[in-house]
C-alpha cells in the first residue's frame, strides 16, 4: 500500500476543528516572573555568546555546508519565489472565513505544525508552512505530513528560519497577522550528539524570526513552542508559570528557556506581541518516532526488548502525557486570545503582550504503565529491561499545573492516556500496512 493511500486512512486521526475562543478579558498577565542570580548570569551568558557566534558565522544564508555528515544540512533551497510560487503561497494563506487569521507556521512538517496547521485551515484561517524536512528522524514521516497538509489546501514552502531573505519574501507576498513558532529542534537526548544544531535551531532560528518580525508593518502577533523542560530539576509539583526555571537538566531545555528570555527581549525592546507555550509530552497520531511512545510501539511488535528507566532508590518516572488535540486546542486558545504587537518600523510604540503558559493533562503516568497499556492494545507482551535514569538530560516526573492557561486560554484536556493511545495504534497499524512495516 503507498503512504498516500496509507493516509486517506488515517485522515480521521487529525483533530477536530475547534472553534474560536471568544475572550472578554481584557487583562492578562503582562510579564512572567524571572529569577536572577550569579549562576543564572553565567549560564544565559554562555548560551547567549554562543547563539551570537552560530548566528553570525553559522548562518546558512552565508556559510557553506558543515564538513561533519552527521550534522543535517540547514540551507534553504533556491527555487523559491517568481509569480508561480508568489500565487500559490498566497492561496494557502487567503482567509476564508469572517474575522479570519493569516498565520504564518513553522515547523508545519512537525507533529504538532501538522495538527495545528490542519486545525487552522479547516476553521477557516489562512496558513502558510514553512519547514526544512531535516533527518533528525525520517523525513517520510515529514513528506506524508506534507502531502496530508497539501491536500487540505496548506502549501509548505521549503526553507529554514535561519534564511531572512525567504522570511522577508514571505511577509512581502503575505501581511500575516499571527506566526505560529513550532519549528526547533527536538528532543533531550539528542543534544549530546549535536549541540550545535540546538543553538542554530532553537536559539540562532528564533532570534532570526525575530529580527523579521519586528520589521515588518504591521508586526505579527507570535505563538511559540517552549518546554515543559525548562522546568528542569525543580521538585515542586505541579510545575506552575511562576516556578524558577533556571536548573536545566539539558541543552535542550537550556535552548528553550534562553528562547522564554529572548522573548522577553524582543517584547521589551520592540513591541512585539509573544506567547510561549510550554507543552508537556505530546502523543499521538502522525507523531514523531523518538518518543518513547512510538518506539516502544515499534519494538513491542519488533519483539525487541525495551529499556524502561526508574529514578534513584527505584523511584518511579513519570510524565504528563498530553493528547495532540488538547495541544491544539490551547494552541489555538493562544492565537485568539493574543493581542496585536504594538510597533511600528522597528519601534515600540506601546507596552506589548508577554505571555507563557502550560499545557500538560495534569495527570502524571508512570512510564510503566504507559508500557501495560500498549502491551494491551497491541495484544503483544513487551520483554522489559529495567534500568537507572541515566545523566542524559531526562529528568524523573514532570506534572502541569494548568490554572493559568484555564483561565486565560479556556484549556481544557479531555483526552485519557487509554484513549489518546488507543487512536495512535490505530494510526500505527494502519500507517504501517497493518504493522507488517514495524516488524520487518
Amino acid at each position: 500500500m503507498s503512504q498516500l493511500k496509507q493516509m486517506s486512512h488515517a485522515d480521521n486521526s487529525a483533530p477536530s476543528t475547534p472553534g474560536k475562543f471568544k475572550m472578554e478579558k481584557a487583562s492578562y498577565f503582562n510579564r512572567v516572573r524571572w529569577h536572577t542570580s550569579p549562576a543564572k548570569l553565567a549560564l544565559w551568558t554562555f548560551v547567549f555568546s554562543a547563539a551570537i557566534l552560530i548566528f553570525f558565522f553559522r548562518s546558512p544564508a552565508t556559510s557553506s555546508i558543515p564538513a561533519d555528515p552527521s550534522r543535517r544540512s540547514l540551507r534553504s533551497p533556491s527555487n523559491w519565489g517568481g509569480p508561480v510560487w508568489e500565487k500559490r503561497v498566497r492561496s494557502s494563506a487567503r482567509v476564508r472565513s469572517r474575522n479570519g487569521f493569516s498565520v504564518l507556521v513553522t515547523g508545519a512538517a512537525g507533529f504538532v505544525g501538522t495538527h495545528v496547521s490542519a486545525a487552522l485551515k479547516r476553521r477557516g484561517d489562512g496558513v502558510l508552512g514553512i519547514d526544512n524536512f531535516n533527518d533528525y528522524y525520517d523525513p517520510s514521516l515529514k513528506r506524508a505530513r506534507q502531502a496530508l497538509l497539501e491536500r487540505t489546501g496548506v502549501y509548505i514552502v521549503e526553507g529554514d528560519i535561519n534564511d531572512a531573505a525567504l522570511l522577508r519574501k514571505l511577509f512581502e507576498v503575505v501581511p500575516f497577522t499571527h506566526v505560529m513558532h513550532l519549528a526547533a529542534q527536538a528532543g533531550v537526548r539528542y543534544a549530546m550528539e549535536n549541540p550545535g544544531s540546538y543553538v542554530h535551531s532553537n536559539i540562532a532560528g528564533f532570534v532570526n524570526l525575530l529580527e523579521v518580525c519586528k520589521t515588518v508593518n504591521p508586526q505579527p502577533s507570535i505563538v511559540w513552542a517552549s518546554s515543559s523542560s525548562v522546568y528542569g530539576l525543580n521538585t515542586k509539583v505541579p510545575f506552575s508559570e511562576k516556578d524558577r526555571t533556571d536548573q536545566p537538566a539539558s541543552l535542550y531545555a537550556a535552548t528553550k528557556k534562553a528562547g522564554e528570555e529572548i522573548a522577553h527581549t524582543y517584547n521589551h525592546i520592540y513591541g512585539l506581541s509573544l506567547t510561549g507555550l510550554r507543552f508537556f509530552t505530546v502523543y499521538g497520531p502522525w507523531g514523531r518516532p523518538d518518543m518513547a511512545y512510538f518506539f516502544f510501539t515499534r519494538d513491542i511488535l519488533k519483539g525487541k526488548t525495551i529499556s524502561i528507566f526508574e529514578g534513584a532508590n527505584h523511584g518511579t518516572v513519570a510524565r504528563d502525557f498530553t493528547y495532540i488535540d488538547d495541544i491544539v486546542r490551547g494552541c489555538l486558545g493562544a492565537l485568539d486570545t493574543a493581542e496585536k504587537s504594538t510597533g511600528s518600523g522597528g519601534k515600540k510604540r506601546a507596552p506589548a503582550q508577554l505571555r507563557v503558559f502550560n499545557l500538560g493533562n495534569t495527570s502524571p503516568v508512570p512510564v510503566s504503565d504507559l508500557v501495560s497499556i500498549l502491551e494491551r492494545l497491541l495484544k503483544t507482551k513487551a520483554k522489559r529491561n529495567i534500568m537507572k535514569l541515566p545523566r542524559n538530560g531526562d529528568v524523573q516526573f514532570t506534572h502541569a499545573n494548568i490554572s493559568y492557561a484555564q483561565g486565560e486560554l479556556g484549556y481544557k484536556p479531555v483526552t485519557d492516556l487509554q484513549t489518546g493511545l488507543k487512536k495512535f495504534v490505530r494510526w500505527y497499524m494502519n500507517y504501517y500496512s497493518g504493522g507488517k512495516k514495524a516488524v520487518e
